[in-house]
């Protein structure tokens, strides 16, 4: 009998299975450390905004998201509520969806 017909078949991943696999949350939290002193307050405000959109857009991947336009508003801020984050603005919004095109 050949080795192949002895393989079990692999568990279903979230590109194969029928039904989107749900929200897996992170075990550990990364740790935060602080930010460099010293820069102008609207680098904090672009920077954290990254750090926001960047976090959504790989919860949505998970969740079985995986083009820009399937990411309306509504399903991004359902996203942020389901991983404990505050409610993304437009802006935001509007970076999760560019995250996604550019990641491609």
């Amino acid at each position: 009998m050949p080795a192949a017909a002895l393989k079990s078949k692999p568990l279903p991943t979230q590109s194969t299975a029928k039904r989107p696999v749900l929200l897996d949350l992170p075990y550990a939290p990364v740790e935060k450390r602080p930010l460099p002193p010293g820069r102008p307050r609207q680098w904090y405000v672009t920077h954290n905004r990254r750090l926001k959109a960047m976090r959504l857009a790989i919860a949505l991947l998970d969740s079985g998201v995986y083009m820009p336009n399937q990411a309306r508003n509504a399903t991004i801020r359902d996203t942020a509520e389901q991983i404990g984050v505050h409610p993304p603005s437009d802006t935001t919004c509007h970076m999760v969806r560019a995250f996604m095109r550019y990641a491609r």
